[in-house]
């Protein structure tokens, strides 16, 4: 994917948040049933839109990787190219392996548009094996349709 297939509307931008975000990104991110803990404002990165908090993503650091997570698009500013700019960007940011979980199929396939693939547990770098293994552990007793991903299109 190149960067000219992505764009943000006029109206929209994208920063580095700040700390006055942080209850706009708390809101995003339960208003997707999205894990709220570990929401680390200096981590995130948002798009506003018309002055309005319209997307939010984090990177996660841990040791020798990095986790995409906690992307989230307001419900009424989807299908606008938000989540594919953000993604992008992100993945641009990275300085590490890149991972992240997503719930369900849809969202898999999204990421793999962008050059993820999954990947098993045992693959993982082992800062991230116990925090993902919990995932494949439910995915595994309670059939939660977790997949774990890996960026592949880089150097990295």
């Amino acid at each position: 994917m190149n960067e000219s297939s992505f764009s943000l509307p006029s109206e929209c931008s994208i920063r580095p948040a700040s700390e006055q975000d942080i209850n706009s990104i708390r809101k995003l991110v339960w208003s997707a049933k999205l894990d709220p803990t570990q929401l680390r404002w200096q981590q995130f990165w948002v798009i506003e839109c018309d002055g309005q908090l319209a997307a939010c993503g984090q990177l996660r650091n841990f040791a020798g990787a990095q986790e995409l997570g906690s992307l989230v698009v307001a419900k009424d500013l989807r299908d606008r190219g938000l989540g594919s700019y953000l993604t992008k960007h992100l993945i641009q940011q990275a300085t590490e392996p890149l991972y992240l979980e997503c719930l369900g199929k849809r969202l898999a396939e999204f990421y793999t548009r962008f050059g993820f693939v999954e990947v098993p547990v045992r693959e993982l770098p082992p800062s991230l094996k116990f925090k993902f293994g919990l995932s494949h552990l439910g995915k595994t007793l309670f059939r939660i349709p977790v997949t774990i991903m890996k960026y592949q299109n880089s150097l990295l």
